[in-house]
């Protein structure tokens, strides 16, 4: 079977790769377990040393890094410039801090002997990567797991093949070990049987629900570390005493930024019903001021959505949701031509058992809700499957972190719109997903908390 990479934008094929074949994988898998034993013995030093070379390397090409990723994904080109940055800054970040992450620990009250808990790598990670944030994602998990001494092969997203190619070969230009990275160019029929091999001895993925819920019970079965980053319909409160310049600036980028199709976008802004009517107003004005069109041209702010498949499912979302009594107050017209473009919109008066009220819209569509006071949006807030991260504008510091400590979601941000950050812990619960990435939480992510008793 082929994998195909088709640029959305013109829906023209880019490239077209022939999967790794079984003799191919199992040399791969080999090569993985020779590798983890020799870069395992690295000192951290050593190990930082590595993951700065890569960094170098993005800075160094990363014009051409981020043309890769707009032709192959349709991001705008100044965001995907802003992701290969990113991914600098989080191998930098590990590179510094993690021998202290992973520095041995003395228990508290452990009695008599002399104890230490110790942070060991595991082994060979599998990451399953999405292709909203090709380069990112991808870095995001790599760069905690091998400078904590871990190896691991990546089954990225079939449409960016190019770029999963394209990051093995930073990998092995950085001078990595062989075997310390390797990309598979596998479809997702193989990954359950990969997840069951006994050399894979974790798992991180970042994908939907639904995806999640598979590797999970895979990767469950056969009792493997597990990180899961899913879905997510991240709520946003706007209080009635929020700066309203800032707020509708804000919410508007976050819920347009990488095309709408990021897990942690803005999705539900619940406003509440005195600023109502002046916020709908102007969001509404601020979001027909963004420009729609070529990627590549810097002067776009909202390119195509990724795949066609994924533009049908948004649209007929929207469809949904207007005849269940959401009201269309802009947008929501599929436009003619070539790519997978749809125009950024908004949906009103939208309500528990709508479409756009319960589930998770991936593209550029804002669903606003009314929310009686503060209580009920905290309420509304939770009222969702979902809980990854979240939002609260308002000028009363203090009472949006008390607010913010009751909202069931992995990451409150109060005044802006929710980011990773190297330093963050990020990740969600309920069908949001378990486990969380960067941080101190990262790098440990997979390694074995070995504790050790001297008598």
């Amino acid at each position: 079977m082929a994998l195909t990479s088709i640029n959305p934008a013109t829906g023209m094929t880019i490239a077209v790769y022939e999967e790794t074949t079984d003799h191919d994988l199992e040399e791969a898998l080999g090569k993985s377990q020779s590798a983890f034993r020799e870069w395992r013995q690295r000192s951290f030093p050593e190990r930082a040393d590595c993951l700065r070379r890569v960094a170098g390397l993005l800075h160094e090409d990363l014009a051409a890094h981020a043309r890769l990723i707009t032709t192959e994904m349709g991001k705008p080109i100044l965001q995907a410039r802003a992701e290969v940055e990113k991914c600098s800054s989080v191998l930098d970040y590990y590179a510094t801090h993690g021998e202290a992450f992973l520095a041995d620990e003395v228990p508290v009250g452990a009695g008599g002997g002399r104890a230490i808990v110790a942070y060991q790598p595991i082994g060979l990670v599998l990451a399953v990567m999405p292709w909203n944030y090709p380069f990112w994602q991808v870095f995001r998990a790599a760069a905690p797991a091998l400078m904590a001494g871990n190896v691991m092969v990546l089954k990225h997203a079939s449409n960016v093949t190019g770029c999963a190619l394209e990051i093995e070969r930073i990998f092995s230009a950085a001078g990595f070990p062989d075997g310390v990275f390797q990309t598979l160019r596998i479809g997702s029929s193989r990954v359950g049987p990969l997840i069951r091999d006994p050399r894979i001895r974790g798992v991180t993925l970042t994908g939907s629900t639904e995806v999640g819920r598979r590797i999970g019970e895979v990767a469950g079965r056969a009792l493997k570390t597990c990180v899961l980053e899913l879905g997510g319909s991240d709520p946003y409160l706007i209080l009635k005493d929020a700066d309203l310049d800032r707020a509708v600036a804000l919410t508007v980028q976050g819920r347009l930024n990488n095309n709408g199709q990021s897990c942690i976008a803005v999705k539900r802004l619940i406003v509440e019903a005195p600023i109502l009517p002046e916020f709908r107003k102007r969001y509404i004005e601020a979001t027909e001021g963004v420009r729609m069109g070529d990627p590549l041209d810097e002067s776009f702010s909202l390119g195509p959505l990724a795949r066609q498949d994924l533009r049908d499912e948004l649209h007929a979302q929207v469809i949904t949701s207007r005849k269940q009594g959401a009201r269309l107050l802009l947008g929501g017209t599929v436009p003619t031509g070539p790519g997978w473009y749809y125009p950024a919109t908004v949906l009103g008066d939208v309500r528990p058992g709508m479409v756009a009220y319960e589930e998770e819209l991936f593209g550029p569509v804002a669903s606003i809700i009314e929310a009686g006071d503060a209580e009920d949006g905290v309420r509304i807030a939770n009222d969702s499957r979902f809980g990854l991260g979240g939002g609260i504008f308002s000028e009363d510091r203090d009472k949006a972190v008390a607010l913010a400590r009751r909202i069931e979601t992995g990451a409150v941000f109060i005044n802006d719109f929710v980011k990773s950050h190297p330093a963050l812990p990020f990740g969600g619960v309920k069908d949001s997903g378990f486990g969380r990435e960067l941080g101190r939480p990262g790098i440990r992510a997979f390694t074995n908390m070995q504790t050790i008793s001297v008598s």
